[in-house]
């Protein structure tokens, strides 16, 4: 059986296969040739093993990883998928092959150093290609690409998931409770700090321009370089479908198009894993944890050996209880002796189900139900989902596995010696219908809101409303503007502040006047726009650096992977509306904090827009010395729809943002557009390897190719069926 791989002008593969097996083994292979490093990268990290080449920068995530049992939490699942569906199983594994076979291209640029694997061979001897220098990251680092096992995508899935869902917020509510109490808890609320977000929007045909719906929007992610999204075209004759693929993942789990029916998700927020507080003692050489009857129980233990390049080794204690596994803390307390253990809990290492049962059956839809039984196997993470269909049939829903429990579970950690704090079943995924042939999705309280606690701020959900109502009909062409929208709803409070000041000097009047003058647009190009967010910078700083927020400035003693929830200044500028709004902020004179942000800037007002200072600052593994000297500026703002999000008081710089964009026509597949950061290739030095940054940063699409008449063939491999061979 064979497989053919195309690309289009974008070097975006297009792979056609005689089955969905030989077409998965394609999808592997394709993805190790571009992403070579990248997906060796996400497989250390999902086995806990990325500081053995990345150093001690990478030790703490590897310590979570291994702790919170990432790879074994994998293995389980797989071994339950090729029990209860064999079929998807033994697609994962023709995937598993492929990447063995494309990563075998990118041995010679390494070797079995630290890091590597050695002796570590698939058995397959695809053909060199003699255009395609193996990954230089590689050699760097004296790193061998290893063996992926048939459940390793499994595990690239978990930990690019695990910290989806915010499960640290719960450490921080503690925190500030314990500290300033409990009504400080719903002051420094989200609706606002999430980690990640998404918008989407979903028009039926009554609204466009051609009958049939259109579904577009934008993932939040970190911008990572290679990108977090693969476009792909995966075509065999049970099915044809374009989407945004997870490197290391088969199929395309968020966002298809298979012709007859599109789909598209966004983070739902919802709340579905735990933490608890724990009490462990040990008994000679074993622990054991104090359970809700009052009564001591063995929990597993086990100790790894994480190896830390240039520091030797480190060794880990691995501790799991019946709620799950001890991340934090163990019988001796935290790092500085503070008593302290925490397990979390989360739904694949309960049910030993991740729902990649999903995948195939999304790439065989053909209608709006298809992808709705579908994603009623879903699990993780927790989605808002929609769908349209060239019949007129519409989908906009919640997917994933969210557990019944206590309130008090969804707000901090519980303790696990207490009663009351089991998970007792499932909730049904909520639904919903359209607005005037509208439904926006932009991570805002609304149809998951019986899922979660925190949410994003309502600013770009109403944003995009607002613009979808100001035209009655749309085409795919039109869409792209709401993508790059710079509107800045949450900018209301600062400017109420400002605008009440008086008593002013020349300098700060002439500088609040700007400010006032400004549009609320966070234009690259506007001195407005760097003027507010200087000033509200400086206002950030000085609240978080005020005596009555001392107590929550210093946080516990909790590993370092997650201190990014426990940081006082983002909490304080994602909670600035709030802040600023409250009827009384512990008797804080916001006033006179305002005040002095003010003549703080005018003393030195930003020299130019907002773009010099906001600019792109992707997450790389290691860095790039190709990469170019100067980052580009970006337009937008954390809740701008144009969501660029930098951390106000630390840097202007964006590490979050639109990793794809996307609109998906459903009447005519062709006339869909898509767009990432920065390109299809991971290899640095490849003419696709940044090709699309400059369409990106200006809000342009590149058009979605589906005919195979138009594109080039580039590679055919010819083997043996996947059936035949063991991944």
């Amino acid at each position: 059986m064979s497989a053919e791989t195309y690309r289009d002008a974008w070097g975006i593969p297009h792979l056609r296969a005689d089955s969905p097996g030989e077409l998965a083994r394609a999808q592997g292979r394709v993805t190790a040739r571009d992403r070579a490093w990248q997906l060796e990268t996400e497989r250390h990290r999902a086995q806990g093993t990325s500081a053995t080449f990345l150093g001690p920068a990478a030790l703490s995530w590897d310590r979570l990883a291994r702790r919170a049992r990432l790879a074994d939490t994998a293995r389980r699942c797989f071994t339950a998928l090729e029990e209860k569906d064999p079929e998807t199983a033994g697609w994962v594994r023709a995937y598993v092959h492929g990447v063995n076979e494309g990563l075998a291209l990118h041995r010679g640029g390494g070797g079995p150093g630290h890091g590597g694997d050695p002796g570590d061979r698939d058995g397959s001897h695809p053909r060199d290609d003699p255009r395609r220098p193996p990954a230089p990251e590689f050699a760097r680092v004296a790193l061998a690409p290893g063996r992926w096992e048939p459940w390793t995508p499994l595990a690239v899935w978990l930990a690019t998931h695990v910290l989806f869902a915010g499960f640290p917020a719960k450490l921080w509510r503690e925190h500030v409770t314990a500290r300033l109490g409990p009504d400080a808890v719903a002051l420094f609320a989200a609706d606002g700090p999430g980690t990640t977000g998404s918008n989407g929007w979903l028009l039926s045909g009554e609204r466009t321009t051609t009958g049939h719906a259109l579904i577009a929007g934008d993932p939040h992610r970190w911008i990572e370089d290679p990108g977090v999204y693969q476009q792909v075209h995966l075509s065999c004759p049970e099915f044809d479908v374009v989407g945004l693929a997870v490197p290391g993942v088969p199929g395309v789990a968020h966002f298809g198009h298979t012709g007859t029916v599109a789909w598209a998700i966004t983070n739902a927020m919802s709340d579905y894993q735990d933490l608890y507080h724990e009490r462990l003692r040990r008994t000679g050489a074993g622990v054991e944890a104090l359970g809700p009857d009052g009564t001591w129980r063995r929990a597993a233990r086990h100790t790894e050996t994480i190896r830390v390049a240039g520091e030797g080794t480190v060794e880990v204690e691995v501790i799991e209880t019946d709620r799950g596994p001890v991340i934090a803390g163990g019988p001796e307390g935290l790092d500085d002796g503070t008593p302290a253990a925490l397990s979390l809990r989360y739904p694949p290492r309960v049910t030993s189900d991740l729902g990649f049962g999903t995948l195939l059956p999304l790439l065989r839809a053909r209608t709006v139900a298809d992808v709705d039984r579908a994603l009623d196997a879903w699990a993780e993470p927790v989605n808002v989902v929609q769908a349209a269909d060239t019949g007129g049939g519409l989908l906009h829903r919640v997917a994933g596995r969210v557990p019944v429990r206590a309130e008090a579970n969804g707000l901090r950690p519980v303790p696990a010696w207490e009663p009351g704090h089991e998970w007792t079943g499932w909730h049904t995924p909520p639904r919903a219908g359209l607005a005037d042939g509208a439904a926006v999705m932009a991570n805002q309280r609304g149809l998951a809101t019986p899922l979660g606690v925190e949410f994003a701020a309502p600013h770009r959900a109403d944003r995009i409303a607002a613009l979808l109502a100001g035209r009655r009909h749309w085409s795919a062409a039109d869409l792209s503007a709401i993508h790059t929208d710079t509107h800045l709803g949450s900018a209301g409070p600062l400017l109420d502040h400002l605008t009440a000041l008086t008593g002013l000097g020349p300098e700060a009047t002439d500088l609040r006047d700007r400010v006032l003058a400004w549009d609320r647009r966070m234009d690259a190009r506007s001195a407005g726009a760097a003027v507010y967010a200087a000033v509200r910078a400086a206002v950030v700083r000085r609240l978080a650096a005020h005596p009555v927020l001392a107590p929550v400035s210093v946080a516990p003693a909790y590993p370092e992977v997650l201190q990014p929830w426990l940081a006082l200044v983002p909490r304080v500028a994602y909670a600035l509306e709030h802040l600023l709004r409250a009827d009384d902020l512990y008797g804080i004179d916001r006033a006179a904090v305002v005040r002095a942000a003010l003549e703080e800037v005018a003393a030195r007002p930003p020299a130019g827009p907002w773009g010099d200072t906001h600019r792109l600052t992707p997450w790389r593994a290691l860095p790039d010395p190709a990469a170019p000297a100067d980052a580009p500026a970006l337009s937008g703002d954390h809740d701008c729809v144009l969501c660029t999000s930098s951390v106000p008081g630390l840097t202007d710089r964006a590490a979050r943002g639109p990793a794809a964009r996307y609109v998906w026509d459903l009447a005519d597949r062709g006339n869909s557009r898509w767009v990432v950061p920065h390109g299809a290739s991971g290899m640095p030095g490849s003419p696709h390897h940044r090709d699309q940054q400059p369409l990106w940063l200006a809000g342009k699409l590149v058009p979605v190719i589906t005919d195979f008449d138009r594109l080039t063939l580039t590679h055919t491999q010819t083997h043996t069926s996947t059936e035949e061979t063991d991944a």
